[in-house]
């Protein structure tokens, strides 16, 4: 995981928290960066993507695509929605409109499988993460990448600090802000996932090994506070657990 270690700067960390302000008004500007940056973290962490079968649950509208393609992968994206498919006019040629917590997908079918913030999205993020293991060939990696409610980020939209007052009151601020339900509902499209859960899950895992767990927006010598209990809730922001399919 050198390499990985290796791209993890504080400069890279500043160029991502900075892009999150555009994620709704200017999507391009926060998406494009989130995309190159995912595949290389992947490409660190697996190796050569070409041809390598890379499953991605939740990836929207085709940025990522773009960016696995340019590294030889066989790129598939599932999302549940069809107008996030088309959101950016970009055409994906192997798509699939499905639920990550039913994927219409055989048994150890892909060589990478993966997910980037939307484990918060869904209401059973385990059983997703489940079926994401499911279709991992052995000897495969998935990666589960997700932001935790507790962190600054928790509420997305709705505030850097309404959250921690409760998802309803940051919901309801939100539209009595703006006269209109944030994109991120709580308790509808967002909901309360802790860096415990996370860590709990994957070692418990008999037919996969946790590989790596680290903050994915921190520069890599701030990995130290995954293993903080407490502390990480509030300060890992996003978790990345990395599993190597047995």
């Amino acid at each position: 995981m050198k390499e990985l270690r290796h791209h993890a700067t504080l400069r890279r960390s500043w160029k991502l928290l900075s892009a999150f302000r555009y994620e709704q008004s200017e999507p391009d500007r926060f998406y494009q960066p989130l995309a190159a940056d995912t595949a290389q973290l992947i490409e660190d962490v697996v190796g050569d993507l070409r041809h390598k079968t890379v499953l991605d649950i939740g990836g929207g509208p085709g940025y990522f695509h773009r960016e696995f393609a340019a590294r030889g992968a066989r790129y598939i994206g599932v999302e549940p929605d069809v107008g996030e498919m088309a959101a950016a006019g970009i055409t994906i040629p192997h798509a699939i409109r499905a639920d990550g917590m039913n994927l219409p997908i055989k048994d150890e079918a892909a060589d990478v499988v993966y997910s980037s913030n939307v484990a918060e999205h869904v209401p059973f993020p385990w059983r997703m993460a489940e079926e994401m293991l499911r279709v991992t060939r052995p000897g495969g990696v998935m990666i589960f990448s997700y932001t935790i409610w507790l962190g600054p980020f928790g509420g997305h939209e709705t505030g850097l600090w309404q959250h921690y007052l409760g998802g309803d009151f940051a919901r309801d601020h939100y539209i009595r802000r703006h006269g209109h339900p944030p994109k991120n509902s709580f308790g509808t499209s967002l909901f309360n996932v802790s860096c415990a859960e996370g860590l709990r899950w994957a070692r418990q895992r008999s037919d996969a090994h946790l590989l790596l767990a680290f903050p994915r927006y921190h520069p890599w010598w701030g990995w130290w506070m995954v293993h903080i209990p407490g502390l990480r809730e509030f300060l890992v922001s996003n978790l990345v657990l990395v599993l190597l399919k047995k």
